[in-house]
């Protein structure tokens, strides 16, 4: 799996951390970040992916 954020698209709502707080957080300035470490296949990202505002997280296989 494979998780991309636009950075320039994200707006910092944070409903990816909300949907999965084992794959993202918030940076410190707001916007949304990969953890470190994540699970290999979460499907909660999808969701994350979905739930996000603006569509700024891209979430393929791979």
């Amino acid at each position: 799996m494979r998780i991309d954020i636009d950075t320039d698209v994200c707006i910092g709502a944070g409903q990816c951390a909300l949907t999965a707080p084992d794959v993202f957080t918030q940076d410190d300035e707001g916007y949304s970040a990969l953890l470190p470490v994540r699970p290999g296949d979460d499907p909660l990202a999808r969701e994350a992916a979905r739930a996000c505002p603006v569509r700024a997280i891209t979430v393929t296989d791979g």
